[in-house]
């Protein structure tokens, strides 16, 4: 009886608590809202206060949050928006309207240097990235997203399947490495940007003033880029997924001649040379005549009925299309997956992501797959912090084979690419040059891959053992494990044939590993109405790097399970080296405010760099900048057409080692032998001369600018002017022979001056902003200008791109760098009056139908003394627009972006239009001179090139100005009633264009070039379409 009415009372406390737990645990829905204008806002967070049950609201602003408890509280937050704790005391149903800031930026934070800072009180030149748009966009790379973004910063695409890109900002600064500093989670590091996975990226700011990014010191002179990875939050667990499919296409390719069009080009060329048109190495018969007056008609030409290789096996004539045998439609697959949570003690961030990109190019590819882990955790309340941000990747590529798309263009196109029992490799007859099948070189590429891992990260400790005051210590690693197997195969290619003896394998392998340890305070205090933000540092740096590589000839079996040195039977050889340096800094940094009006910033780092002797060790780097908020003055009108005004000026002064040997003061030695009594004798003998007066290259840089905020913030504008002086820039020295050191690998010297002066124009705009439709537009416009101001004591310094033993590009005073040297073409030769009464070119050399070049000094001879500055590769305008549309679920992005006030130098064209040996033409010779008034700009078809027509001239100089398409994207979120059917929070379904089409008046592939400005066969841009799908759970 007493165990009844033990059960009954437990059937009935069961009972209440479930009674209880549907009283108490419900389901709460709602509406969020902007309370300006009263529409939905997307992507608030809706969290119940103190647990980790949360939401964000879908477009309509509709939340649903379950379960959740009568007594709970709700926090509704959003960046620029005040946030709202709401009780729910027992409603199912809470709705609310988030009321912005007063200034939408005041409470705005973004990382500018071992600390971070309000947007509002930044005095330098300093670009924030909307990463939401550079998303966008189906790179792998960051960098190449960033391409037209931030005024000032220049971005050139290689590309290539790895899509590694060049930065450079604000202009070259020097001879030697212009690349900017990157810090990623407060580690610097200074390339390899295409192996961080974009996904993981939750800011981005470039620095690119001395004023801003003088905090760096010796390694800051071309400019500071900050990323901050993505980091864990307090609220609810959310899992994120993104995939996109890409195919790409050359958006252009040259037309070459077919197989006749060229014999028949070999003919005129033959015939104008003097020779006899039937002795050709092709076996060609050419029945043409010959008038009274010598003009020669061709009637019909006749090719053999076929080729023989070396050991006989027959090569039918064809018709080849060598670009079509090398290349494919590329395909490109990416998916990252990213999960992330956190409490009021800590947060953590996970991200796998796998990116593979077959290349346009048959055979290459590149591949990338990484792991992030991001964590921080609070001890002892908010007195200690501690965490880690690693990430860690493993890249893999097959590069393409040394200007292999060139090298198509260029072969013969009646050689068939396999012999007709296809044993052989199609190839040259004898006679012909040395032409390789680019079919061949594709193929036999394949197994030559290079694979790299790469860890990098940081583990750091923040304490707080007062209110205001910060310790921060922060330790960084960057280590790179490099491996590379390249293999030779033997082959016969038509006479062309390289045995057994020349086969190899080669192995190289190197270890790249890089420290950090910086520890920084900061005291962040108020005095009435001045404020102060102070920062002191020190910062070790070390680096450390390890190569060696083995290589093994003549292989019995050519397959890639066989080829490796230690079976070779020809020899084997090997080689390595070592080197490193350090460097230790300290540095400090107070920002002042007064009454939020009056901003002041100063910064002082001290650098010592092992590279240096020790009399030039060390450098000092300060920065000063001033910032004055006028629309926050008493006497400032108030209204709503002039929101905020902010007036700056700085200045900074930064170094650059980057063109510094690690030993550039010490005597390098080598190694040698020689015979002494018959007998073979090592020894070590001076190679590289020492240099113990080098010291850094420095860089100074004035700034001034402004920013205003108009209409109610709905018209931001940046406007910045600079003048960037480097000063004791590093140039090769001119050693003598006769000093017993090398005259090629020489020191360097501090021996010039380089000058940047420009302008930057920034300008956001909200254009419509309606419940159902938002349009939001952004436009770069950057202007530099680039001269050398001293070099070399005044003495001229040829380098870069060479042809015929001459060098292009020109280093010399009160010109840009690397201009461009050469002849200044004046038409062509009509008739033989021409050629007698004009300067002489070549002695009995020039005849009519050659190009004509100015007698620049009147000395009645065409020599180098005629030679002047033909170009400039470095544009002087950069521009973009991005407009974003959003109509309910759709959104839409076009993106423009563009260069101007550059030239090209087309060096593909001294081949593909030189008509003076036996390789293929670009279609455009069809319409060369061939009589008097046929042509004044593409000279006649002859061998040998008497005249020179193809040397360094305007001829191939061409306008490299661009606006491009860059990017089209269209997206459609589905409806949240349609997503919860999935279990979703969020989809998204995009189509993306890149790079959809090009206005240029360049002729060849691409403008794009590099910041060389000589296009001589780069993989030109793709263009590509993309499908994609983004998933939040």
């Amino acid at each position: 009886m007493m165990s009844r009415k033990i059960n009954k009372r437990i059937l009935l406390s069961l009972l209440l608590c479930n009674c209880s737990g549907a009283l108490f645990a419900q389901q709460v829905k709602g509406v969020v809202k902007a309370k300006s204008d009263n529409s939905p806002m997307m992507g608030v967070s809706v969290v119940v206060k103190h647990k980790t049950v949360g939401a964000s609201t879908d477009f309509d602003g509709k939340y649903t949050l379950q379960p959740v408890a009568a007594t709970d509280s709700l926090v509704f937050s959003y960046i620029g928006y005040k946030s709202q704790t709401v009780a729910v005391k027992g409603r199912k149903e809470i709705n609310v309207s988030l009321e912005e800031e007063v200034t939408t930026l005041e409470g705005v934070t973004v990382s500018v240097g071992y600390r971070t800072e309000r947007k509002t009180d930044l005095t330098g030149a300093v670009s924030v990235v909307k990463v939401n748009e550079m998303m966008s966009t189906a790179e792998n790379n960051p960098m190449k997203a960033l391409q037209g973004r931030v005024a000032g910063m220049q971005v050139t695409d290689n590309g290539g399947p790895a899509g590694k890109a060049t930065i450079r900002i604000r202009g070259i600064g020097t001879l030697n490495n212009n690349d900017p500093l990157y810090i990623i989670d407060g580690v610097p590091t200074q390339g390899g940007m295409h192996e961080l996975n974009s996904n993981d990226i939750e800011s981005i700011q470039v620095l690119r003033d001395a004023s801003a990014a003088s905090i760096y010191g010796s390694r800051a002179a071309n400019g500071v880029i900050v990323i901050t990875t993505k980091k864990g939050r307090n609220g609810v667990l959310k899992v994120d997924f993104d995939h996109y499919t890409t195919v790409s296409m050359f958006h252009s390719r040259m037309k070459m001649l077919n197989a006749n069009e060229y014999a028949q080009v070999l003919w005129k060329a033959a015939v104008n040379r003097g020779n006899d048109p039937n002795q050709n190495a092709l076996g060609i018969h050419y029945d043409y005549t010959t008038d009274a007056n010598g003009h020669s008609t061709l009637n019909n030409l006749y090719y053999p009925r076929q080729y023989f290789d070396k050991t006989g096996s027959p090569m039918l004539p064809s018709n080849t299309d060598w670009f079509k045998e090398i290349t494919r439609m590329g395909v490109t697959e990416s998916y990252n997956l990213s999960v992330t949570n956190g409490t009021e003690k800590g947060n953590y961030f996970l991200s796998l992501g796998y990116y593979n990109n077959d290349g346009l190019v048959k055979n290459t590819d590149f591949s990338r797959l990484s792991a992030r882990i991001n964590t921080d955790y609070k001890l002892f309340g908010d007195v200690v912090t501690i965490g880690e941000n690693f990430t860690v990747n493993r890249t893999s590529e097959v590069e393409q084979p040394y200007q292999i798309t060139e090298a198509a263009m260029i072969a013969v196109p009646f050689i068939p690419v396999r012999t007709q029992d296809g044993k052989h490799w199609g190839g040259p007859v004898n006679g012909l040059p040395d032409r390789q099948n680019p079919a061949r070189l594709v193929n036999d590429n394949k197994n030559n891959r290079y694979n790299y891992w790469r860890m990098f990260g940081n583990a750091f400790v923040n304490i707080k053992p007062i209110d205001k005051l910060n310790i921060r210590s922060n330790f960084g690693v960057d280590y790179g494990n490099f491996y590379k197997r390249t293999l030779n195969h033997s082959y016969i290619s038509g006479f062309m044939e390289e045995g057994k003896e020349k086969t190899f394998s080669q192995l190289e392998q190197a270890h790249w590993t890089k420290w950090n340890w910086a520890n920084t305070a900061t005291y962040d205090f108020e005095l009435g109405k001045s404020r102060f933000e102070t920062l002191a540092g020190m910062e070790m740096f070390s680096q450390d790097d390890i190569n060696f590589s083995v290589k093994g000839t003549t292989l019995a079996l050519e397959t890639p399970e066989y080829m490796w040195p230690n079976l070779a039977t020809g020899g084997i050889t090997g080689g390595g080296g070592a080197t490193g340096y350090k460097l230790l800094s300290f540095f400090g940094k107070i920002n002042y405010a007064f009454d939020n009006k009056y901003l002041a910033s100063a910064t002082l780092r001290h650098d010592g760099s092992s590279r240096f002797a020790k009399d030039n060790r060390w450098g000092t780097f300060p920065s000063f900048s001033l910032a004055w908020r006028a629309s926050n003055e008493s006497f400032f009108p108030k209204n709503d057409y002039v929101n905020d005004v902010k007036l700056r000026v700085g200045y900074g002064m930064t170094g650059n080692q980057g063109g510094i040997d690690n030993y550039a003061y010490f005597t390098k030695l080598r190694t040698g032998q020689y015979v002494f009594n018959n007998n073979l004798v090592s020894t070590l003998y001076p190679h590289v001369m020492p240099n113990p007066n080098v010291k850094w290259e420095t860089v100074e840089q004035f700034n001034g600018g402004i920013d205003l905020a108009l209409l109610k913030n709905r018209l931001n504008l940046t406007f910045d002017a600079y003048i960037k002086n480097t000063s004791d820039m590093l140039v090769p020295m001119a050693v003598s022979v006769s000093s017993g050191y090398s005259d090629i690998n020489v020191p360097s010297i501090n021996a010039g001056k380089v000058e940047n002066k420009g302008v930057e124009l920034t300008v956001s705009s909200v254009n419509v902003n309606k419940k159902d439709f938002q349009w939001n537009t952004d436009v770069n416009v950057s202007f530099n200008r680039n001269k050398i101001v001293k070099m070399n004591d005044g003495v001229p310094l040829f380098t870069g791109f060479e042809a015929f033993l001459t060098k292009l590009q020109i280093l010399s005073e009160g010109h840009p760098v690397n201009s461009f040297y050469g002849y200044v073409m004046n038409g062509l030769f009509q008739n033989q009056s021409e050629v007698d009464n004009y300067a002489t070119q070549v002695e009995n050399g020039t005849a009519p139908g050659d190009v004509k070049f100015r007698d620049l000094n009147n000395d009645g001879v065409i020599n180098a003394e005629d030679r002047t500055y033909i170009g400039n590769p470095f544009p002087e305008w950069t521009f973009s627009m991005n407009n974003n549309f959003n109509y309910k679920n759709i959104d839409l992005q076009i993106f423009l972006q563009g260069v101007a006030g550059n030239d090209i130098y087309n060096a593909n064209r001294i081949w593909q239009e030189g008509m003076s040996v036996p390789q293929n033409q670009i279609a455009k010779v069809k319409d060369r001179w061939t009589g008097e008034g046929t042509s004044n700009s593409i000279p006649r078809a002859i061998y040998g090139d008497p005249n020179q027509n193809a040397r360094h001239s305007t001829r191939f100089v061409e306008d490299g100005s661009y606006l491009r398409i860059k990017n089209v994207t269209l997206g459609y979120t589905l409806p949240k009633e349609v997503t919860q059917k999935f279990h979703t929070d969020m989809l998204r379904i995009y189509l993306s264009c890149q790079n959809l089409y090009t206005f240029t008046k360049y002729s060849g592939m691409d403008p794009e070039v590099g910041t060389g400005g000589v296009d001589g066969g780069t993989y030109p841009v793709t263009r590509t379409v993309s499908f994609g799908l983004n998933v939040q759970f």
